[in-house]
């Protein structure tokens, strides 16, 4: 079942990011070949101009390209290990990408590494879009766990972006493992003009283990800053054909322009 982008959209920008819980975890009765049949389903409810997928196994994009005809995506790292997580952003043929790049959350980005304190390897996938007069940055990326690594990782992730001369909003999705209260946040508060969280308080958990309810504090999230106002914003709870997508909660954002005065 593709998605339709076709239907009736009241918003000029839509995004949904999801750790996807990659494929090779052992997740018994949770495993991805059971609960891949809630993604169509999912993306059908959630047609978004922009999906940010973490954790994705090379063999799970082929099933997601299925999903997504109409859809391009950049991310995908070229030669991979086996077991490799992928940061893919899927951007809607509408997009035009007009460049892109992919980087290790490290001392040394432009080649495989990590920082010396972080326990896997994490990267970000980054693109600039234009489409019908508007341009955007786009990133999707997946932190480590130790605050510190985060604050770094945050903080070249933001150098990135003001390496761009941004004129133009920037949305930055994924999953940080960090809270509210965090480094990392504190970084993306204060780069770039200060980034925003889509979502409003109180920030419910979006890490629930395949339970359907939250566990602890936010971790996921959508920020955005430039010239974009949230219409819409959610946490996605909801079971499809039975299963849970994956052991985080989706979360998804409309956006529209704002008209500068």
């Amino acid at each position: 079942m593709a998605v339709d982008m076709n239907r009736d959209r009241n918003s000029d920008l839509t995004v949904m990011t999801l750790n996807l819980r990659f494929g090779l975890a052992d997740d018994g009765p949770n495993n991805w070949n059971l609960r891949s049949a809630a993604y169509p389903e999912l993306m059908r409810e959630h047609p978004s101009d922009f999906y940010a997928f973490q954790e994705v196994n090379d063999f799970q994009i082929p099933f997601l390209s299925n999903l997504l005809p109409d859809y391009e995506f950049i991310g995908r790292r070229c030669q991979s290990p086996d077991n490799w997580q992928n940061n893919i952003l899927f951007f809607h043929k509408r997009w035009r990408c007009l460049k892109h790049q992919h980087f290790y959350l490290s001392d040394t980005p432009d080649t495989p590494s990590q920082f010396s304190r972080s326990r896997w390897p994490r990267q970000c996938t980054l693109g600039t879009f234009s489409h019908a007069g508007h341009k955007i940055t786009v990133i999707n990326t997946h932190f480590d766990f130790e605050a510190e690594v985060q604050r770094k990782s945050a903080l070249l992730i933001c150098k990135r972006l003001e390496a761009l001369s941004l004129e133009w909003p920037v949305v930055v999705m994924g999953d940080l493992n960090a809270g509210p209260d965090s480094s990392c946040l504190s970084v993306f508060r204060t780069c770039c003009g200060g980034f925003k969280s889509a979502l409003a308080p109180p920030y419910e958990g979006t890490h629930h283990g395949f339970k359907g309810f939250p566990l602890g504090r936010a971790i996921d999230w959508i920020l955005y800053q430039g010239g974009l106002d949230v219409r819409q914003a959610a946490m996605v709870t909801s079971r499809y054909c039975g299963y849970l997508p994956s052991d985080h909660f989706p979360l998804t954002a409309a956006f529209g322009w704002r008209v500068e005065q």
